[in-house]
């Protein structure tokens, strides 16, 4: 009589500390980008222009302090992984969006880079539901340095207006990163989380 008590403690015991796991920092301000991405949206669609900025320069930040937190605090997990990858999807779509709304004439000599840039974006998403069903999050050291320097270009393009020398480099930086995840994705067995890059995972083979 008393086996059924006990396993039901340990159970929930066992959910208590699964959600303990996941509710932490990083993931509070993952989960707050993917809420706020249709209010983004609709502000952007409105042509609330700054309304738009102001949200989309906060997620921007949030998306910057998650990664911080977790490395620092050891917070790194699986699902914060696939959380993060899910609300970056999302600030890019934003992002993206709100530039064609607001930037359309000072990126329309720029359209071919532009339009390979969000090419080469969608392409490692494509390999990744294909090839394992699911959006990647693999956060390669690359993608973060991109991610950082997207974030700086879309500040200073809103800001101060368009840097030239600072599009090109944002661009071919995004460009050869997106190339790199989707080469990662080629060559991996498994979808992984938190990879560092091409280099380190041809490292790992030879070492084993």
């Amino acid at each position: 009589m008393l086996i059924e008590p006990i396993e039901l403690l340990l159970t929930k015991q066992a959910i208590m500390n699964n959600l303990k796991q996941k509710i932490t920092i990083p993931n509070i301000l993952s989960f707050y980008r993917l809420l706020s991405f249709p209010f983004v949206l609709y502000f952007a669609f409105s042509k609330q222009e700054n309304i738009f900025v102001v949200l989309l320069v906060i997620n921007l930040i949030t998306d910057a302090l998650d990664g911080i937190i977790a490395r620092t605090f050891k917070m790194e997990t699986e699902f914060g992984a696939k959380l993060d990858a899910y609300a970056d999807i999302g600030m890019y779509i934003s992002a993206i969006i709100g530039i064609i709304l607001f930037k359309s004439k000072e990126l329309a000599p720029h359209y071919i880079s532009v339009s390979i840039f969000v090419s080469v974006f969608i392409l490692p998403k494509i390999i990744s539901v294909y090839k394992f069903g699911r959006f990647p999050s693999l956060h390669l050291y690359s993608s973060k340095i991109g991610g950082y320097m997207q974030g700086l270009f879309f500040i200073v393009l809103f800001v101060f207006g368009f840097n030239t020398l600072f599009y090109y480099v944002m661009i071919i930086w995004g460009i050869l990163s997106f190339l790199e995840q989707s080469f990662v994705l080629l060559i991996s067995s498994e979808l992984k989380s938190n990879m560092k890059g091409v280099y380190w995972i041809v490292k790992t083979t030879k070492d084993n």
